[in-house]
């Protein structure tokens, strides 16, 4: 048995961990934002669920609500670092106060979770760090912009550290999916305030189709349209967990392999047809090698 710390465990893609954990024994932590949302899943379960209430824009919460569960449960072996949300629009679209939350939750609530749960992992001699990341990570779309920033964010802060906590016997797993069939849009998007110049450009007709509102096509259509089954990504994260080893990063979803390819493929490209202005910028007393 594994005690697990998930956070924004009441829907989307954790709740299918939450519970394959618990109908197979392991013990859950979960931080939900709404009380009560899983008292079903506690009366099921009893014990093997501990539950708190997360602001993950609350550092002070954050802290305490970490060490109370090390307290209370001794030991933890996998945080799943998963509360998120997206914001949705033009970058210009989006007030100062969403894109501040959006950062506040998505990439600094991430960082200070993972950085309360640190000192604790490294003090039990090991943990497994599985942080939920996107496909969104490696490029970016008119509309999403805020958003992919925020996961690119994450990509970078969390590569850094699996490679600085690896000597501590803890593991680092960034989990990509793609689209997913969960409410993760219609419960959680945000989206900033619509204006005229952006409605008819390719930014104002994704935000369109994300609310539903471009023509012959209805959220259950679209729904349709996304390829993720979270109860097969589910489960591949917990073997990925109990197998212990295997690529930083863990792309879920035939969509998230093709953007993802797709993109290093471009910026590669892009990359390699400015190689002789990079090496002409070199000061003068530098050997060229090419």
């Amino acid at each position: 048995m594994q005690t697990w710390f998930i956070t924004g465990a009441s829907g989307g893609l954790a709740s299918r961990i939450t519970r394959r954990l618990l109908d197979r024994g392991d013990r859950v932590a979960a931080t939900v934002r709404k009380p009560g949302v899983l008292d079903d899943l506690q009366a099921q379960y009893g014990s093997g669920l501990w539950q708190a209430n997360l602001d993950l824009t609350n550092p002070q919460q954050i802290a305490e609500v970490v060490e109370r569960a090390f307290s209370e449960l001794g030991t933890i072996d996998v945080f799943v670092n998963n509360a998120a949300y997206g914001l949705y629009g033009a970058v210009e679209e989006a007030s100062d106060r969403q894109i501040e939350h959006q950062f506040m939750t998505n990439v600094l609530g991430s960082l200070r979770a993972a950085r309360a749960v640190l000192p604790f992992f490294r003090k039990q001699g090991g943990g497994h760090i599985v942080q939920i990341s996107s496909m969104a990570g490696y490029y970016s779309i008119p509309g999403m912009g805020l958003y992919c920033s925020s996961k690119w964010a994450v990509e970078g802060a969390f590569e850094a550290l699996a490679k600085e906590v690896a000597p501590f016997n803890i593991k680092t797993t960034m989990v990509e999916p793609g689209g997913i069939r969960t409410n993760f849009i219609t419960s959680n998007a945000v989206f900033g305030e619509r204006m005229d110049e952006y409605r008819d450009t390719e930014a104002g007709r994704f935000v369109s189709l994300m609310k539903g509102e471009l023509p012959g096509i209805d959220m259950g259509m679209f729904n349709q349209m996304v390829v993720g089954d979270p109860d097969k990504m589910a489960q591949q994260i917990i073997r990925r967990v109990d197998q212990g080893e295997g690529p930083i990063r863990m792309a879920l979803g035939s969509d998230a392999y093709e953007q993802i390819r797709a993109a290093l493929l471009d910026r590669l490209a892009a990359l390699e047809a400015q190689k002789e202005l990079a090496y002409s910028t070199d000061s003068v007393d530098v050997v060229k090698q090419f």
